[in-house]
């Protein structure tokens, strides 16, 4: 058939489905998301139907084009998102970067917190590995995500941590020995001895305790977040976790559910390499999770998590997009876990010596920042050298104070839940008493048995 005759047969085809259009209601979509139904135009057409660029559906949500075209998106695009950054390797600011200076009572506030978390995780280790503790997690290699996120936070930001997060806690006064004395869970701990060690949380300052399953924080974050929302506060939510996270359900129902309300949150994910011995070119075939933000449609940043000045300037202005939009706001910051999981973990045995080297030194977050904040003479030899060895000290006092404290008494394993203890919490208390005092030496001698 002469394409001018099917042309013809086309148009004719078109008037037709235009009469009959014009014969019946127009269709109506709901707008459920809104609570409201609104009536659409229907799909447009054209004379001419070789020019598709002009029709489109509409559907809820916006207008869709249509293609002639059969064309699949691609799984991931060949060049990948780029990495915000302020500082190189050595601590010199790059000269097209653009971002926010920092005064020298942050900077040398970011910094001391820094060297205070790696003194913290060299004793406490330390103290594990001596049998003294049961548990530990080290925060190596991801200094700078804590403190420089932390100094771009308002206290009276609501924080929900993983794990590795103990700097943002050291940033809003928790003490040295606040967390000694959770890691030996005795009676001085906030969380009352009820958390293995490195699950910590403060009330007073703003921390929503350690959760240890993967990603339950996530869409509890979300929760969090729309209250804020509904109390007009002038605050946000900010949320942590690893991106062994990302391959959990509720990290995917938690993107979901904030984008839909709309809540004031920051989400900054630790892509440290590894999910314990899993790493992320076995986890997901996405570029990394900066993408998966823009899935859901969230504003999304990758930045270098082992620059503090990006960290801070990324969480700056993610919180201040989070609070004035009201809407989420995603970080995805790369470093590397430069320790072992934790301390029931030898990572030895999954990856090579020479690559955890190389972060440590080459890449080490702490060196990098130091450089900088030095050469601005906010920072010397002689005081790097004073407050080291000072910190140290004040960490090996906060063991030698909270390994001599008795533990949590045994009353509240069944405190904080009911108002009155049900009857079969109350035997269960009277049959742990009973064998305690029958078995003493199958119990550790400083459980308290008051209440």
């Amino acid at each position: 058939m002469a394409i001018w005759m099917r042309k013809a047969l086309i148009s004719t085809a078109v008037r037709s489905l235009r009469t009959a259009f014009a014969s019946h209601r127009n269709p109506v979509f709901i707008s459920r998301s809104f609570g409201s139904s609104q009536q659409l135009e229907p799909f447009s057409t054209d004379d001419d139907y070789d020019d598709h660029d002009h029709e489109s559906l509409d559907f809820p949500g916006g207008p869709v084009s249509y293609s002639c075209e059969m064309r699949f998106l691609p799984g991931s695009s060949e060049k990948r998102v780029q990495c915000y950054r302020v500082l190189d390797d050595n601590g010199y600011p790059l000269s097209s970067t653009q971002f926010q200076h920092v005064n020298k009572e942050v900077a040398v506030k970011m910094y001391s917190g820094m060297v205070t978390l790696e003194a913290m995780d060299t004793v406490i280790y330390e103290a594990q590995r001596q049998g003294r503790i049961s548990f530990y997690m080290t925060s190596y290699g991801e200094e700078a995500i804590n403190l420089g996120s932390a100094a771009a936070l308002s206290s009276h930001d609501i924080v929900l941590p993983q794990y590795r997060e103990p700097g943002v806690m050291l940033w809003r006064g928790f003490e040295l020995q606040d967390f000694v004395n959770q890691f030996f869970g005795n009676k001085n701990d906030i969380g009352k001895g009820r958390q293995m060690p490195t699950h910590y949380g403060s009330n007073k300052h703003n921390v929503i305790t350690v959760s240890a399953p993967l990603a339950t924080q996530l869409p509890q974050a979300v929760g969090a977040a729309y209250s804020l929302k509904m109390d007009k506060k002038d605050a946000c939510v900010v949320t942590y976790f690893g991106d062994g996270c990302s391959s959990e359900g509720d990290f995917h129902a938690s993107l979901n559910f904030a984008a839909v309300m709309e809540v004031p949150i920051v989400y900054i994910c630790r892509n440290n390499g590894w999910a314990i011995s899993t790493p992320v070119t076995e986890q997901f075939r996405s570029d990394g999770i900066v993408v998966k933000g823009q899935a859901y449609g969230i504003p999304s940043i990758r930045v270098d998590g082992n620059d503090a000045l990006a960290v801070y300037n990324a969480v700056a202005a993610a919180r201040e997009m989070a609070i004035t939009e009201q809407r989420p706001v995603l970080i995805e910051a790369l470093t590397y876990r430069v320790g072992h999981h934790s301390t029931s973990d030898d990572s030895t045995k999954y990856r090579p010596v020479d690559e955890i080297e190389h972060w440590k030194t080459s890449r080490n977050p702490v060196s990098v920042f130091r450089k900088w904040v030095q050469r601005r003479g906010w920072w010397s030899d002689e005081q790097e050298s004073e407050f080291r060895a000072n910190i140290r000290k004040q960490v090996i006092h906060a063991v030698q104070v909270a390994e001599k404290t008795e533990k949590a008494p045994i009353g509240y394993m069944f405190s904080d839940v009911y108002e009155k203890l049900p009857s079969n919490l109350m035997e269960q208390e009277k049959l742990l008493r009973e064998t305690i005092k029958r078995y003493p030496q199958d119990f550790p001698k400083d459980v308290a048995l008051g209440i």
